[in-house]
């Protein structure tokens, strides 16, 4: 039979032949290694975390070392920062207690490592922040102070008995907003009127009537630890009608204002009462025939009372020294008894207290020194500095 032309036969190979020439040739062969036995693949977590031990194994020494170092340096921060924390809290309560201060303070305590200046007993900065301190009539909205280098008395690191301030600067700050709302029961408003100037404006109810007030505080320090208050330029207005200002000089008292005493060249009535009391004549300094004649005739009465000279004579009245022989004058004037009656008693002291920002700084402990440096009104209140030295905390 023919074999077909696209069939090539070759001679029987031997295979073990042929690996032996491949070896001669310098190629292995493929058998495996008796020493590395197979094994399936571990897929459990064991198995991954020696795979990770392996490769940390791998790495230089020095690497290692880094690592581990980092680790400590970890440890002593979260440890120093702890131990920062527990010490300002501890700080915090002290000073609550022995201040009698109605909230703990906040205490930040500079420096790093904070463990390093404990076992030293100095600390590098202390920084003290109390919202609220009250302090006469008025609540300080802040007190700060910064204390450098303070001196610890230690038992140990975890006892701390006491510790020195030997300096410290700080500041109070009366905000005016706070002011507003504390010595707000008059519904008065403070702002600023200068660099040591606050003004005063609101009402004040008196006798069932909402009288105008303005006054003027002036500021400035009450020997080292104080701050004092000068209260001028008070006046009451009521209505349009008339203003009192407490005192006894020529120009204090109750007046009329220059629109209503113009006004009693239109207001016949009122005009002819005052002129019908023969004290308020003489002080008026008019004669007395022109005053029978303005009462006869209302053309005279106008022609006395729009002069400028009637009107400035008629501001100048006391009505005070009217009301309890003349009340009805006064009520035909528009004025009302019972508030004539409750003015005499808003003397200036009565009043200057109402509006007093004063305050004075508590004595320091152990006779140490704590004084006011600085007085300044500012747009948002009025900053006091304050510098203290030597101070100890038992």
């Amino acid at each position: 039979m023919r074999t077909p032309h696209h069939i090539v036969t070759h001679p029987e190979i031997d295979p073990y032949e042929e690996l032996t020439e491949l070896e001669k040739l310098g190629v292995r062969s493929f058998e495996p290694d008796d020493e590395d036995d197979w094994a399936p693949p571990n897929h459990r977590r064991g198995g991954r975390r020696r795979r990770r031990r392996g490769r940390l194994a791998g790495l230089p020494l020095a690497a290692k070392a880094v690592i581990g170092l980092l680790a400590v340096t970890a440890f002593l921060v979260l440890g120093d920062r702890w131990a920062l924390l527990y010490a300002e809290h501890r700080a915090a309560d002290a000073l609550k207690d022995r201040m009698n201060l109605n909230a703990a303070p906040e205490v930040e305590i500079g420096g790093f490592p904070f463990l390093t200046q404990l076992a030293d007993e100095r600390l590098e900065s202390v920084r003290i922040t109390v919202p609220d301190v009250a302090a006469d009539r008025v609540s300080l909205a802040r007190v700060s102070a910064t204390a450098r280098d303070v001196r610890l008395d230690t038992d140990g690191p975890t006892s701390i008995r006491g510790f020195t301030l030997p300096a410290m600067d700080g500041e109070v700050v009366l905000s005016f907003s706070d002011l507003n709302r504390e010595l707000g029961a008059s519904q008065m408003k403070f702002t600023a009127q200068g660099r040591d100037r606050v003004l005063a404006r609101g009402t004040l109810p008196i006798a069932g009537h909402d009288l105008r007030l303005r006054a003027e505080a002036r500021i400035g320090r009450d020997g080292a630890g104080g701050l004092s208050t000068e209260i001028g330029g008070i006046r009451l207005d009521i209505g349009e009608l008339a203003t009192y200002r407490p005192g006894t000089g020529a120009t204090q008292g109750l007046h009329l204002t220059r629109s209503s005493a113009a006004l009693l060249t239109r207001e016949t009535r009122k005009a002819k009462a005052l002129l019908s009391v023969p004290s308020v004549v003489r002080r008026l300094g008019v004669p007395e025939s022109a005053v029978r004649e303005a009462l006869r005739s209302d053309a005279e009465l106008s022609k006395l009372t729009g002069t400028p000279r009637f009107v400035h004579q008629a501001m100048g009245v006391n009505l005070l020294d009217l009301a309890l022989d003349h009340p009805g004058v006064l009520e035909r004037l528009g004025l009302d008894p019972g508030l004539l009656k409750a003015l005499p008693d808003l003397t200036r002291p009565v009043l200057a207290e109402r509006l007093s920002l004063g305050f004075r700084l508590p004595e320091p402990p152990r006779g140490g020194e704590l004084r006011l440096t600085d007085v300044r009104v500012e747009e948002d209140g009025i900053r006091v500095r304050l510098a203290g030295a030597d101070l100890e905390f038992p």
